[in-house]
C-alpha cells in the first residue's frame, strides 16, 4: 500500500503571488490613466461654461478640490495600506514642487491663450511628451526605442492634425507660442515629479498637499490680473465644483495613481488622447463640428499610443 507524502516543509512560493499582485496593480493602472484621461478631458467644456475668466477659473479647480482631497488623504491615513506620511522639510518641498509645477502649468497655459491663437496653445503644450523623454533620459538615464520613439512622433503629428490649418506662425505669436512651450515643459516636469513622490506617498497625499501649494499660488495671481474670483449663480458654481471632482479630484488624482505603476513617458504619450476625447466631447455636448481631418488626428494620435505601448517597458 503507498504510504502518504509527509506535509512539505518548504516555504511557499511568494514570488508568484507578488508578480501577480503586481500584473494586476499594473493592469488597473491602465483602467486609471484611461479614466484619468477622460475626467482631464471635460475640463476645457467647464472652463467654456464658467462664469469667470480663465485663472480664476484654475485657482477655484484646486481650491474647491481640497476639502476632497483632504477628507481623501485623512482617511487613508487611518487605512493599513497607507503608504508613508510626509515627515521632513524635504519631503514636504516636494509635494509642494508638484503643486508649484502644476500651477505653473495652468498659468502659463491660460498666458498663451491670451497671446496666441487656441490652435498654437494646444498643440505646443502638447509638446510634454518631448519633455518628458529628454527628462527621463538625462535625470534617470532611461534609454528609449525606435518604436517608442515613433509614437511619441506619430501621437504629436496627431495632435498637429487635430489643429489642422489653424496653427499659424508669426511674429504677432512670438511670445504666446513661448508660452506655450513653457506650458509643456511645465506640464513635463509634473509628470516627473508625480511619478518620483509617488514611490514613496500615496495618491491622495500627493494630490491634497500639491493642491493646496497650487492654490496658494494661484491666488496671488488671479488677484494681480483683475480677475474677479466670485461666480454670481448657483450655475456658475456648480460648474467650478465640478471642474474640481470631475477634472482635479478623479481627473488629476487618477493620473497620479497610475504614475506609481506606468513609466512617465508612456503617460505622458497617452495624455495626448486628451485633446482628442475634448473635441470628441464638444461635439456631443456643445455641438461643435467634428471634421475629417479632426477624425484622422484622433486615429493617428491612437497610433501612436499603441506604439509608445509597444516600445515601453
Amino acid at each position: 500500500m503507498n504510504q502518504p507524502l509527509p506535509p512539505s516543509t518548504e516555504p511557499p512560493d511568494e514570488s508568484g503571488d507578488t508578480a501577480r499582485r503586481d500584473r494586476r496593480a499594473v493592469r488597473f493602472a491602465y483602467v486609471t490613466l484611461f479614466l484619468g484621461i477622460v475626467g482631464i478631458a471635460f475640463s476645457p467644456i467647464f472652463v467654456r461654461f464658467s462664469e469667470l475668466d480663465p485663472t480664476a477659473t484654475a485657482f477655484h479647480r484646486v481650491f474647491l478640490a481640497l476639502p476632497a482631497l483632504w477628507i481623501w488623504m485623512w482617511s487613508r491615513g487611518r487605512g493599513n495600506g497607507a503608504t508613508r506620511k510626509p515627515r521632513t522639510a524635504y519631503d514636504y518641498g516636494r509635494l509642494i514642487l508638484v503643486g508649484f509645477l502644476f500651477a505653473g502649468d495652468l498659468i502659463f497655459w491660460h498666458w498663451s491663450l491670451r497671446y496666441t491663437s487656441v490652435a498654437n496653445a494646444v498643440l505646443l503644450a502638447n509638446f510634454a511628451p518631448i519633455f518628458v523623454t529628454f527628462g527621463s533620459f538625462a535625470l534617470f538615464g532611461e534609454r528609449f526605442g525606435l518604436t517608442f520613439l515613433m509614437g511619441v512622433a506619430l501621437s504629436i503629428g496627431g495632435g498637429a492634425i487635430l489643429v489642422g490649418d489653424s496653427f499659424s506662425l508669426g511674429l504677432d505669436n512670438v511670445l504666446g507660442d513661448a508660452f506655450g512651450l513653457v506650458t509643456a515643459m511645465f506640464y513635463g516636469a509634473y509628470i516627473l515629479a508625480v511619478s518620483n513622490v509617488r514611490a514613496e506617498f500615496s495618491t491622495a497625499t500627493v494630490m491634497g498637499w500639491s493642491s493646496a501649494a497650487s492654490a496658494v499660488i494661484l491666488l496671488p495671481v488671479t488677484l494681480m490680473m483683475g480677475e474677479d474670483l466670485i461666480a454670481t449663480t448657483l450655475y456658475g458654481w456648480g460648474i467650478l465644483v465640478g471642474l474640481a471632482l470631475v477634472s482635479h479630484v478623479a481627473g488629476q488624482g487618477f493620473l497620479a495613481h497610475s504614475l506609481a505603476h506606468l513609466p512617465a513617458p508612456f503617460t505622458s504619450v497617452a495624455l495626448l488622447l486628451q485633446p482628442a476625447i475634448s473635441i470628441v466631447l464638444a461635439w456631443v455636448i456643445l455641438a461643435e463640428p467634428l471634421g475629417g481631418w479632426q477624425a484622422l488626428g484622433v486615429a493617428v494620435i491612437l497610433a501612436g499610443v499603441v506604439f509608445a505601448r509597444l516600445g515601453s517597458r
